[in-house]
């Protein structure tokens, strides 16, 4: 979430994924204003996850309009913003949520 905060994502969501996938347990969903912008953003965070001892796998990168990071028990989206709002993942993930959704924003 701070490499995201730190390369000015915009709209970062967070989604708890227990109980509802077996693939990870957390999605986070962010945008940036521009495929340059989602390449780079997406290149730093891979990096910085394999720092600190991690692994990401990267799946999108060619086009950068949506960016798969594949970081183990976490799986980030990152978007431009009208690929973001065709597809609407916050809301296929959020399908049976409560009157308290478990999905979160962050301010940007």
């Amino acid at each position: 979430m701070k490499s995201l905060d730190d390369d000015q994502a915009q709209d970062i969501v967070t989604i708890a994924l227990e109980g509802k996938s077996n693939i990870a347990d957390h999605m986070v969903i962010a945008e940036g204003r521009s495929t340059r912008q989602v390449a780079s953003m997406a290149q730093k965070l891979a990096e910085r996850v394999k720092q600190a001892g991690g692994e990401a796998r990267i799946e999108g990168l060619a086009n950068a309009d949506w960016v798969l990071i594949d970081a183990g028990d976490v799986i980030i989206h990152l978007f431009r913003p009208e690929v973001r709002s065709f597809y609407n993942l916050e809301r296929m993930w959020a399908v049976g949520e409560e009157d308290t959704p478990e999905a979160e924003t962050a301010e940007a």
